[in-house]
């Protein structure tokens, strides 16, 4: 693999439809930082030198307006457009698809620009500087081709107080490499414990159970095999206008297609995020606890 300094990719053009707002640019911080520049924060304090920011055509004007004056000579940034026309070699995009294909398909519409190993986020999640570290340790000294990994983080962590959430189960053999990754779609909080709703039955899980909160560590190689799984995904799914293509059921298919090895990079840093509106005020809690404790200046581009 080459030497470049590893990418940052985070994916910011979901429509936030639970949220009911655009909370990858909503004000969290203390001087009205969004939760990304958290992220962004820690990674340039971990090593990484280039952002890739993917985004939505029609709020990319006000996006760039927002971040560009603070990233400035901090960071290199790089900007990607995800529409539902890409990638669909001829097809047509079915009438009333307004939803955007999913993570995956995000990530595949980074194809041209990505030619250093890279980590992904969602821009909606505190990672924390732990997570960060790890990642670019892994990016700068493990990553290969055909090698990536993913940060865990355990269940109980991951849990809003608000609502279901969707969480990717993690499986781990002994050597520590992750033998698949399950989309588990309504898992909810109920008395301290977790349960995911399966068939309508509802089935406790163990609170310590490894999850990825989509933060993997990737080369662009898998970018460039994952395209031939999207056309597979359009002839199964194209019909149903809520389908996504999501990046861990594509990295479970790799792992059980044998195209790959995906190890389990556990990180200790805490994991928080906006799912629902009820959640946005926890954020800003934790934000502030984090700010007066020292771990983020009272505002971080200052």
């Amino acid at each position: 693999m080459n030497n470049l300094n590893p990418s940052l990719v985070i994916l910011a053009a979901g429509m936030a439809s639970r949220y009911g707002g655009a909370k990858q640019t909503e004000s969290f911080g203390p001087s009205g930082e969004t939760i990304m520049e958290y992220s962004i924060f820690d990674a340039i304090k971990a090593g990484f030198d280039k952002v890739v920011f993917i985004i939505r055509d029609e709020f990319a004007e006000s996006f760039k307006a927002a971040m560009e004056p603070k990233l400035q000579g901090k960071v290199k940034t790089e900007y990607v457009y995800q529409s539902l026309d890409k990638f669909r070699n001829g097809r047509v995009v079915p009438e009333g698809r307004i939803k955007p294909y999913g993570t995956q398909h995000a990530l595949l519409c980074c194809k041209d620009v990505l030619d250093a190993p890279f980590a992904v986020i969602n821009a909606d999640d505190f990672y924390g500087l732990d997570a960060f570290k790890k990642a670019y340790e892994f990016l700068t000294e493990a990553v290969q081709d055909g090698k990536y990994a993913c940060l865990g983080y355990q269940l109980k962590n991951t849990l809003s107080e608000h609502g279901a959430v969707t969480r990717g189960e993690i499986k781990v053999d002994e050597a520590g490499y992750i033998t698949g990754i399950t989309e588990r779609k309504e898992i909810f909080k109920r008395d301290g414990k977790a349960f995911r709703v399966s068939e309508g039955d509802e089935l406790e899980m163990d609170l310590l159970t490894p999850v990825s909160m989509n933060f993997f560590c990737f080369t662009p190689s898998f970018v460039r095999w994952s395209e031939g799984e999207y056309d597979k995904f359009l002839d199964q799914h194209d019909g149903d206008l809520k389908s996504e293509f999501l990046i861990p059921e594509v990295v479970d298919k790799l792992i059980s297609d044998g195209e790959g090895v995906v190890s389990l990079v556990k990180t200790d840093a805490r994991w928080f995020g906006v799912t629902f509106k009820e959640d946005a005020e926890i954020v800003r809690a934790e934000l502030e606890q984090l700010t007066s404790k020292g771990d983020y200046p009272k505002s971080l581009w200052a």
